[in-house]
């Protein structure tokens, strides 16, 4: 039987990116990037000034986004694990009146099976085969692969036994066959097909994420980009674990430790950048302008982002539904990307840890504007569970902010909690840094801004 739709039920449509850090955007102060459809959208929007991740590493901070728990709760540490099957995303948690989609980067284990709850699926990464525990996914491609295929592209390289696409060659293709773009027409034809149905989508980025380059690259001068103080500043005075990083990724022996020898730092960070996703072999880190050329290309692959937001809003439009449907964009965690003389994350520098975050609600009548105080992505489950006016089940880590989106509330006396959770999931570069990198952390940023970060030996 065709479904009616329920005129009080309200659509979800939540588009993330990968390592975009909160200063991107013009909302957040930065005029440069070219975002036009993101800083349309931020106009029309609650802008979250101070949004924090619940741990800067890809699969811990989008198992929160999915789950409303902590990654260590979610059973999400660190990467390259399989989310355990007891662990329900959102979408097992809302009526079954709505069709729910998720489209995207998923990275919580078996990418290209359907999973937790959505109706439909369609995925891209390829590099996350070691990720699934079926022997039938491993003889499937992902959707984004078999729209390569279509359009005359050939595999270059092999993953378990199996072609697939490299990222420096995904990173190279024109404009039109981009992984943001295909998953942008996904949406948009997931909405046209569902406009008269309340629906629930997913549309999940991975770019900004390495390798940093792309379809537009040049368009921002890399002599131009406006920088921060601490680009490229080592920070002194900081905890070792920082000062070493900070030297490491600018090939630099300054703070190698007396007990590595140099030849081994030397050898660690070789292995660093002969990695696939390494940044270290596609720009001369010792070099200023190359640094300078990583952030432009990175702000690039931003403007790539914004015109698949672009589609997206477009399409909604389109359709009719704009003011029954929660839009809502944020990032599940930043990069350094110079700052602090770092790149990468796994750290609680702003730039790591603090992402945009926008939400429009029209149904709900609060103003556009900005909205003060801290607010962590541990509520995103449960505030959006209570904006559509769903159960909030028991159990869940964070609390609704709903009030806050309809104007009834404020973020004051908002405290954030953040963790790390000492266990490391790749090399990086030295014993020294993997045993810091090793450790758990956490921290906490208070509601009057203070930022307390402990390791396990304070």
């Amino acid at each position: 039987m065709e479904r009616r739709k329920d005129q009080d039920m309200h659509n979800l449509v939540f588009v993330f990116s990968d390592r975009q850090r909160f200063d991107t955007l013009s909302a957040y102060g930065n005029d440069y990037v070219q975002a036009t459809n993101l800083n349309r959208l931020s106009r029309e929007s609650l802008v979250f000034k101070n949004t924090y991740v619940t741990q800067a590493v890809c699969a811990p901070a989008r198992a929160s986004i999915m789950t409303g728990l902590y990654p260590h709760s979610a059973g999400m540490p660190r990467n390259k694990l399989v989310m355990p099957k007891n662990i329900k995303s959102i979408a097992d948690m809302v009526s079954e009146e709505y069709t729910k989609a998720y489209f995207g980067k998923w990275h919580l284990g078996n990418e290209v099976a359907s999973q937790r709850g959505f109706d439909e699926w369609a995925s891209g990464m390829e590099t996350l085969r070691d990720e699934y525990t079926e022997q039938e996914y491993l003889e499937m491609d992902t959707s984004y692969h078999h729209f390569l295929i279509e359009n005359g592209y050939e595999p270059d390289e092999v993953s378990l036994d199996r072609k697939i696409f490299s990222d420096s060659m995904r990173a190279a293709l024109p404009a039109e066959f981009q992984m943001a773009t295909f998953f942008a027409e996904r949406a948009v034809g997931f909405i046209n097909n569902h406009k008269d149905d309340p629906f629930i989508l997913y549309v999940s980025f991975l770019e900004p994420h390495p390798p940093w380059t792309g379809p537009y690259d040049g368009l921002h001068d890399p002599c131009e980009i406006p920088l921060e103080p601490t680009f490229l500043k080592k920070p002194d005075g900081h905890s070792l674990f920082n000062r070493i990083r900070a030297d490491f990724f600018m090939q630099s022996d300054l703070h190698a430790p007396d007990n590595v020898p140099i030849q081994e730092w030397e050898e660690g960070r070789s292995e660093y950048n002969s990695r696939p996703t390494s940044i270290g072999k596609e720009f001369d880190l010792q070099d200023e302008s190359s640094w300078k050329k990583m952030r432009a290309n990175y702000y690039g692959n931003i403007t790539l982002v914004d015109d698949a937001v672009g589609k997206i809003m477009d399409a909604i439009d389109s359709a009719g539904i704009a003011d029954n449907t929660i839009f809502v964009f944020t990032s599940e965690h930043g990069d350094l990307l110079g700052t602090h003389g770092m790149m990468e994350m796994r750290t609680f520098y702003e730039e790591a840890a603090r992402v945009p975050m926008l939400i429009k609600a029209p149904m709900f009548n609060k103003a556009p504007g900005i909205v003060e105080g801290n607010f962590g992505q541990i509520d995103l489950v449960p505030t959006l569970l209570d904006l559509l006016d769903q159960e909030i089940p028991t159990g869940l880590q964070g609390s609704s902010k709903a009030e806050v989106i309809k104007g009834e509330a404020t973020l004051d006396g908002n405290d954030v909690f953040m963790e790390h959770n000492g266990i490391g999931d790749r090399n990086l570069g030295t014993p020294a840094i993997n045993m810091l990198n090793n450790m758990q952390w956490r921290s906490v940023v208070t509601a009057d801004r203070w930022k307390l970060n402990l390791c396990a030996t304070d």
